[in-house]
């Protein structure tokens, strides 16, 4: 991800704006105001008027949502968990897109992936992390793999993101990934989970001595946050689909 540096003159205004892909590291912001903001990523040690609002958020946000505390599995048994309760939401999440017009499926809300496009990264995540660093493929890619939006760059590996291949052609891929990752959850031992893997082949990731258990918790994270954004984004295209239906129509005599 290319990094730069930038500074904001004392009173600056920012209103209508659309910020992405920003990280604040070390970051102080006093005499901040903050009036009909949103937002979404991650936070840590991220205080508000002297409180840590991490925890709070995360609280809240298991509360609402109480299989999230799942998705932090620290055993064999939790991972085999997490994961059937993601392939479960998923399938779920899939029989919803269905009921859309297959062209709404690769239709961007505000400026986000496509849903087509959200389930060709969970393949590019679990190609990544599953198959190249816990199998040790060297390149484990399929054409319809794609990346973040950020990302460099690599030689070899795929990043077509105006491909518009069907929900079916999709899904293929992905269940040969989720079959794939569903074995290596079910083979997990505690002595397979302490064990670090090493991958310096060309392409990424490139990594030595990277934990394995943090290998699977990526693909988890990324499966269900994607999911919960995909949700999010169905949600505003079946409101834009009812909204035209019932849209007055004129007739020109």
């Amino acid at each position: 991800m290319n990094r730069s540096t930038a500074s904001l003159a004392n009173g600056a205004h920012i209103e209508h704006a659309d910020l992405r892909a920003i990280s604040f590291h070390h970051v102080r912001f006093p005499g901040l105001e903050l009036v009909d903001v949103e937002i979404t990523g991650e936070i840590d040690n991220v205080t508000i008027n002297g409180v840590d609002i991490g925890p709070l958020v995360d609280a809240e946000l298991d509360r609402r949502m109480p299989l999230r505390a799942k998705m932090h599995p620290s055993t064999p048994l939790e991972f085999q968990e997490a994961w059937t309760i993601l392939e479960q939401l998923w399938t779920e999440t899939e029989e919803r897109a269905r009921r859309l017009p297959p062209e709404r499926l690769h239709e961007s809300v505000r400026d986000e992936w496509s849903f087509i496009q959200t389930l060709r990264h969970l393949g590019f995540a679990s190609a990544a992390w599953g198959a190249r660093m816990v199998l040790g493929e060297p390149s484990p890619w399929h054409p319809l793999d794609l990346p973040w939006d950020e990302a460099p760059g690599w030689d070899g590996i795929p990043w077509d993101r105006d491909a518009r291949p069907s929900l079916d052609e999709v899904l293929a891929v992905r269940r040969t990934r989720q079959a794939m990752m569903r074995d290596l959850i079910t083979d997990l031992t505690p002595e397979r989970l302490e064990e670090t893997v090493t991958q310096t082949a060309p392409g990424w990731p490139q990594l030595e001595d990277f934990p394995l258990r943090q290998c699977l918790f990526i693909v988890v994270n990324e499966e269900w946050h994607h999911r919960m954004y995909a949700e999010r984004d169905l949600y505003a295209l079946e409101a834009d689909a009812q909204e035209s239906d019932t849209a007055p129509t004129t007739e020109e005599n």
